[in-house]
């Protein structure tokens, strides 16, 4: 039961995760935050032609995903990014991978069968 919730609760923050990221200027708001560190949102919002409040929009999707934190020092808004929670995309990417390494190691399996007999086949009939 507890891991069922487990897996829930993994499978939830995956998509909110997926789902920040899965648009454009949230990804480069991301990117700017991440190599350019712990940055003020006036002046991550100066590099891109949207407004201050779209921008916050964005930081807060990018903020409920736990990509990024936000510390305020009185009236300064500093975000910085917490890669973390890509671990969790990276976890699933290779859970598909481990699928797909398995579905082809059978497929070969069954082709190098195949190959045996019809080898086989041909020197019968020679």
């Amino acid at each position: 039961m507890v891991e069922q919730m487990t897996e829930q609760t993994n499978e939830q923050q995956l998509s909110e995760i997926l789902k920040a990221v899965s648009d454009i200027t949230r990804r480069s708001l991301l990117t700017s935050v991440v190599q350019e560190g712990p940055i003020r949102v006036t002046d991550l919002a100066n590099q891109y032609d949207i407004s201050l409040n779209a921008v916050s929009k964005h930081i807060k999707v990018l903020e409920s995903a736990g990509l990024v934190t936000r510390k305020t020092v009185g009236r300064v808004h500093l975000i910085e990014a917490n890669l973390g929670p890509v671990t969790e995309i990276d976890n699933w990417f290779e859970q598909l991978r481990s699928i797909w390494d398995l579905r082809l190691s059978h497929l070969e399996k069954i082709l190098l069968e195949e190959n045996k007999e019809g080898n086989k086949n041909e020197r019968l009939n020679s």
